[in-house]
């Protein structure tokens, strides 16, 4: 880091904030249920979509958080179908011909590439502030996804997006995704949290991987895969100039990953110096708690704070179904935190009991909020899973891309924009629909403009 850098960084770090931003969901979003692992994902397959709610519903998320004075975001969706991935797996002729081929010979590769999956930006990247890497910059490490098809062809216009919403070389450090591998599997910031006294300064990096990549037999899930391995979370550090005092590995509890905790953000969100978990959450938890508090306390001195929710209050099975862990623990203004919970928690009534029960414990935790995202949720996707966090300081701040940053002009624009665009009804018979494709480059194309990215999409490459 140079001197005006560092200097920089010193003087802004009490202007420091953590920006959310969250995916918008695309125009073909769909319940194909080609997660396996991710319950609610199987258990909707087939269920008719309704894409413009699913985008209206995200939307209504993050402006209702940009009014309460959190700083928001938007990450813009894929071009789907992907038609690029389909004509390298031998599919040819004109784009209409290529989708009505893969509709008829291999539907489910079809559905592969057309899903809205990169709306989950907890998957899009890891991110790290520049308070904890050796050079001073924000770094963001684009994930490989590679345990699921759909998934894993993201990550190159993934990667592109980001350049174009953090485009600084002095403030921000971008790295391609790690090598599409079984023993590389990165999942990205759902697998991932920054635990810190104040947004800003120096903090503790906690990384939760489900098995070692390579000996997948040592303490792994049976039933389902383990997505995140050790050795994909280590080069994330080592990418981004961590230091080991300042991270910590733990591994998910096998267990849990075979109840349909496919990531650790389904069991766990962090926050400051809090740890919000379900007491099944990790392998070896008694020492994971442990790591945790000896490498935080010197970094600040706030106290680190466990909410163990017990299995008699919460079962696993409960936390999967409503998404209780898939929440957002964001801090308000005053410093206190609030919980932002998808709907479904108040829909379980031994959820609801809980949190009615944790408003009176003494905790940081004083406000739930409440939101319908019933789309993303049918998907497997929570609050948590919609938003990627990123710390920046104020010089980083400055250096974003202002067109993908939540106001009131561009909340106007984007829901305009998906009432042109969008379809309210889509099943999996639509996607043999090569009209599909044109509607959504066109939006797509639009959307750049809104969000000033420039180009960023196949399509657009030429």
């Amino acid at each position: 880091m140079n001197a005006t850098n560092a200097m920089e960084n010193m003087n802004l770090t009490n202007n420091a904030h953590e920006f959310n931003f969250d995916g918008l969901v695309g125009p073909t979003h769909n319940y194909s249920g080609l997660s396996f692992g991710n319950i609610a994902s199987k258990n909707n397959q087939g269920a008719v979509a309704n894409p413009k709610l699913a985008a209206l519903q995200g939307l209504a998320k993050m402006k209702a958080l940009h009014d309460r004075g959190f700083k928001q975001g938007v990450l813009a969706p894929h071009e789907r179908p992907c038609l690029a991935t389909l004509r390298s797996l031998g599919f040819s002729g004109c784009d209409s011909d290529v989708i009505r081929a893969a509709a008829t010979q291999a539907p489910l590769l079809l559905s592969g590439a057309s899903s809205a999956s990169p709306m989950w930006a907890a998957n899009a990247a890891t991110v790290s502030p520049s308070a904890n890497t050796q050079d001073g910059r924000v770094h963001f490490t684009v994930a490989n996804l590679n345990n699921k098809f759909h998934r894993s062809i993201e990550h190159p216009t993934t990667g592109r997006i980001l350049r174009a919403m953090f485009p600084s070389n002095a403030r921000f450090a971008h790295h391609a995704a790690l090598p599409s591998c079984p023993q590389m599997g990165d999942e990205g910031a759902a697998n991932h949290t920054r635990f810190c006294g104040n947004v800003g300064e120096k903090g503790l990096e906690f990384f939760v991987y489900g098995a070692s990549g390579f000996d997948m037999q040592a303490s792994a899930p049976k039933r389902f895969p383990a997505r995140q391995t050790l050795e994909a979370s280590s080069a994330v550090a080592r990418l981004h100039g961590l230091d080991a005092a300042g991270t910590v590995f733990a591994q998910q509890h096998p267990d849990v990953i075979d109840a349909g905790v496919f990531h650790n953000d389904v069991i766990a969100v962090g926050n400051g110096n809090v740890l919000f978990c379900h007491e099944q959450a990790f392998l070896n938890q008694t020492k994971v708690y442990e790591a945790l508090r000896t490498k935080f306390a010197p970094t600040s001195a706030k106290p680190f704070v466990i909410i163990e929710v017990a299995t008699a209050d919460v079962s696993v099975a409960d936390a999967v179904s409503s998404y209780l862990f898939n929440s957002q623990l964001l801090t308000r203004a005053d410093g206190e935190m609030a919980l932002i919970v998808p709907e479904e928690c108040r829909a379980n009534e031994r959820v609801w009991a809980y949190l009615q029960k944790l408003l009176t414990l003494h905790t940081p935790i004083k406000e739930l909020l409440i939101f319908d995202l019933r789309e993303s949720m049918m998907n497997g996707g929570g609050p948590a899973c919609l938003r990627l966090r990123v710390e920046l300081n104020a010089a980083e701040a400055l250096a974003v891309n202002p067109g993908v940053l939540m106001n009131e002009s561009l909340f106007s624009a984007l829901n305009g924009w998906v009432g042109k665009h969008y379809r309210d009804r889509l099943s999996d018979a639509d996607l043999a629909d090569p009209a599909l494709l044109s509607e959504c480059r066109t939006a797509l194309d639009e959307l750049t403009e809104i969000l000033k990215l420039g180009v960023v999409y196949p399509f657009q490459l030429g």
